[in-house]
């Protein structure tokens, strides 16, 4: 098999890493082939805070996808979170020298990357613009410019920031591990890709990953990405609070949550006890159900009224942005029992469990499918879509790309190169290729 045909997406997340390989099945379904993954210990609330720890359990995942799959990994499309990631809308436009020729290829780029130089606060770095609608000449609403006359295209962007040293961090240990960033992704954008159907981004959908150290959220309307945000709490803080509240260690805590937790105190009767073993000798702890249900419920309230709030501050209340489809949990913490239940109950919207199961193979096992594996899912069908832009040049072009991005000095060429091929077929790819070969420059400067 090619090493073209298959792709690898590299979760790093702040309770596990995560290596997923897959390929596209005959039926254009994604099949799983390799899975690996470690505990992560120097992550916290999605940020690095410990190089060594991290690089060594990013190895440990990949090692154990390797030897999985009997393939050797070498490039990987990387997941970015953090409590640092922020958005911003933004409007902008251009006037073009000749409304005589049609709008191509290279007047969306030029907007974009006028959009790109945009004044951000003191070390914060633009990691995605995302092109919603445009207008040309004053007719708004256009979601395709590419072959129409005018003489000023505008449009709005969804505008994602980050810090630079977070990004940076996270560039320098997928490199340490002996590896090469093919591409790097939001996180909350590479779950919507795992878990949403066309027809909910449509309607208008709100998906909340929630995650050991943050709780991601991406907002979908009419088929285009509209709000995205980090809120830095997940399923650790559930975890902290059994913690103290019950004075037991962190270990036993998770296991609690995950075996008994529920979000909904109601649920359980005020006589079932479970027994917790002492620490060296001392006496077994019994806990009962209601109180745990207690200390989980009050942290997932709060977890979603800052969701809630987000979703608000989208404009959910208005009529035209009302987003029909509701909310999609995912995540870890979406497997908690009752969280469905409490979120409708909050927020008075339609909600459902999302399983990363609408785009892969009818074989998958039940772990891969699994809420938890909804961005290592989504990054790898990422990879697949960067592949399946340019099938009849695959393998070719994966050549060609990749000699310019690792030989740091021969890479203003490789950009020219890009951005002729580019301007003819790929658009889209052009925009995010430029962005990220000054992302790779900008690594590459770091050291």
């Amino acid at each position: 098999m090619e090493q073209n045909d298959i792709a690898v997406g590299l979760d790093i997340g702040t309770t596990k890493i995560v290596a997923m390989i897959g390929r596209k099945n005959d039926y254009g379904k994604m099949e799983i082939i390799g899975i690996g993954k470690a505990k992560s210990l120097g992550v916290h609330r999605g940020v690095v805070n410990n190089i060594t720890q991290t690089i060594q359990s990013i190895q440990q995942a990949i090692q154990e996808a390797e030897a999985d799959s009997g393939m050797k990994i070498n490039d990987v499309v990387v997941g970015i979170a953090g409590q640092h990631i922020r958005s911003l809308q933004h409007s902008d436009y251009i006037t073009r020298p000749n409304p005589d020729e049609v709008i191509d290829a290279s007047d969306i780029e030029t907007l974009c990357s006028q959009v790109h130089k945009l004044v951000m606060l003191p070390g914060e770095e633009i990691i995605h613009v995302l092109p919603q609608e445009f207008k040309v000449d004053g007719q708004a609403e256009i979601k395709e410019p590419i072959g129409m006359y005018g003489g000023r295209l505008e449009a709005n962007f969804h505008v994602v920031v980050g810090q630079v040293s977070s990004i940076r961090n996270v560039g320098r240990c997928v490199k340490s591990a002996g590896l090469n960033v093919a591409a790097v992704t939001l996180e909350p954008l590479a779950s919507a890709n795992a878990v949403l159907s066309q027809e909910e981004k449509e309607a208008g959908v709100a998906l909340v990953d929630i995650g050991g150290g943050t709780t991601d959220l991406a907002i979908f309307k009419d088929g285009i990405i509209r709000h995205t945000a980090v809120i830095p709490f997940g399923g650790g803080v559930i975890t902290e609070d059994i913690k103290e509240g019950c004075s037991i260690i962190e270990k036993q805590a998770e296991l609690l949550k995950v075996k008994f937790g529920s979000a909904w105190p109601g649920e359980n009767k005020d006589n079932e006890i479970v027994s917790i073993p002492g620490l060296r000798g001392r006496e077994p702890k019994e806990i009962t159900l209601k109180n745990l249900s207690k200390i989980i419920h009050a942290r997932v309230v709060e977890i979603i009224e800052q969701v809630y709030l987000e979703i608000k501050n989208y404009g959910h209340e208005e009529q035209k942005k009302k987003l029909i489809a509701g909310i999609v949990l995912t995540g870890g913490g979406a497997q908690l029992k009752h969280i469905k239940q409490l979120v409708e109950y909050i927020t008075g919207m339609d909600t459902r469990i999302g399983y990363p199961n609408e785009h892969l193979a009818g074989d998958s096992d039940a772990e891969t499918t699994s809420p938890v594996y909804a961005t290592a899912v989504g990054l790898v069908l990422n990879s697949l879509e960067i592949i399946k832009k340019h099938p009849e040049k695959a393998a070719e072009e994966a050549v060609e790309e990749q000699l310019p991005l690792e030989n740091a000095p021969s890479h203003e060429e490789g950009e020219e190169e890009v951005e002729e091929q580019g301007t003819v077929s790929q658009p889209r790819r052009t925009i995010f290729e430029k962005w990220f070969e000054k992302f790779k420059d900008f690594l590459d400067n770091a050291e």
